[in-house]
């Protein structure tokens, strides 16, 4: 590069410029892994239950898989949360990406409920899309360190609408073996296909994690570190987390999926399109969420959109008919995720930069293992003559969650909402 073309490009120059759109480009990577991740989790979360049942699992075993897997998730975000201020968030992306090739390459070739759990358990194969697993922390923290306090809510608006973008396409994507059927193959062995899918989707997260920069944090002189100074509120929003994602368990989409199976006798083409549409509304939730906390701040977002969805849930447990049921599920889609944005934005700054890493973990792995627990007692209760009834426990409960969230954090802000002295 000649003289004259420097001066042309002052990033070039500059070392704090290019250092910064080396960031962006590395926010970019974890953009793309996170469209790839969603995919499979798109298709993943409704073929499984399909799945399962089909070879003999009845909804109490599926529940108790779902509890495993979700478990398995915690343990290992808690592993990530000591091992993150010691080693390179990339590594540890390409080692989650390992591990979900892994798991698509194993589910496909057991059916023993005892190995099923085992590989639930270590693999990131969950009942739930979204803002679990062990390498959601990872990608926040990267995300967090790669954006300023006045883009940050933006930032993860826009990773959480691509996620959720490509689930909603991924769920399209879980009509496949019906497809397939129609060729000649078993719907068993239509459905293993999509898992040894789900497997080169992990390695093209492998691909999509090994060419991004290096993760640095924004201040070099403050390397990721545990928690201090802001060990108190990230414990308190740990606990209001965990009554939330307790209650979530009740409610995860395998879960509603399996719910409209046996309650509607829902084929799985319609169980696809249905979740096309619920993705997709959430997907558009979150660009809302971050308008909206502009104008009411993160907190009140997440609380004044989350009780409405929850009501939603409660009434379709009722719901005479599949109409209503997927309407008033729809409802919900459309505001039950506008809390996923803000309530990682809020976490992100109201603790130090170099404790983001280890306050994305640590408020990550008590919703996991709290979202472990209902999963197995959803299974037994749908089994029964109220098969809605998990539906109800879970709506209520994030109704409690709300108003305690409310009323122990309106007062604490993040540094974009707070009065300039």
């Amino acid at each position: 590069m000649t003289e004259n073309d420097n001066r042309l490009n002052p990033v070039a120059l500059d070392p704090v410029l290019r250092r910064a759109a080396t960031q962006r480009s590395g926010v970019l990577f974890i953009y793309l892994a996170r469209a790839v991740r969603g995919f499979g989790d798109g298709f993943a979360v409704i073929i499984l239950p399909a799945y399962l049942s089909a070879i003999g699992h009845s909804p109490a075993q599926i529940g108790i898989i779902a509890a495993a897997a979700l478990l398995g998730s915690a343990l290992a975000t808690l592993l990530i949360g000591a091992l993150a201020f010691r080693h390179a968030l990339k590594k540890l992306l390409i080692l989650g990406a390992v591990l979900m090739a892994a798991t698509g390459l194993a589910i496909p070739n057991v059916e023993h409920l005892a190995v099923i759990v085992m590989v639930v358990f270590v693999g990131t194969m969950n009942p739930s899309t979204g803002d679990l697993g062990m390498l959601v922390p990872l990608e926040h923290a990267a995300v967090a360190q790669g954006v300023t306090h006045e883009t940050r809510t933006r930032a993860f608006a826009r990773y959480s609408l691509t996620g959720a973008l490509a689930t909603a396409a991924g769920a399209l994507a879980a009509a496949a073996p019906d497809f397939l059927t129609g060729f000649g193959m078993g719907a068993t062995d239509a459905m293993r296909v999509m898992f040894y899918f789900y497997a080169v989707l992990g390695i093209a997260s492998i691909v999509l994690y090994a060419s991004m920069p290096p993760v640095q944090a924004k201040e070099a002189s403050a390397p990721p570190a545990p928690l201090g100074p802001s060990r108190g509120i990230v414990y308190k929003l740990a606990a209001l987390f965990s009554i939330d994602a307790f209650a979530g368990g009740f409610a995860v989409p395998a879960l509603v999926a399996l719910w409209l199976f046996e309650r509607f006798e829902m084929s799985l083409a319609e169980a696809s399109l249905f979740f096309f549409w619920s993705n997709v509304l959430s997907a558009f939730s979150y660009p809302v969420a971050a308008w909206l906390s502009k104008r009411i701040g993160l907190v009140n977002t997440m609380v004044f959109t989350h009780i409405p969805s929850s009501l939603c849930l409660i009434l379709a447990a009722f719901a005479p008919n599949l109409t209503i049921a997927l309407l008033l599920l729809l409802v919900r889609s459309a505001l039950s995720q506008m809390d996923v944005p803000t309530r990682t934005s809020y976490v992100m700054a109201v603790v130090t930069p170099p404790e983001q890493p280890a306050a994305t973990s640590i408020t990550a792995v008590p919703r996991t293992l709290a979202s472990s627990i209902s999963p197995a007692f959803a299974g037994i209760l749908l089994a029964t003559s109220f098969s809605g009834l998990p539906l109800v426990i879970c709506g209520a409960l994030k109704i409690v969650y709300d108003v305690a969230l409310l009323y122990s954090f309106r007062h604490i802000r993040p540094p974009e909402e707070r009065d300039p002295d």
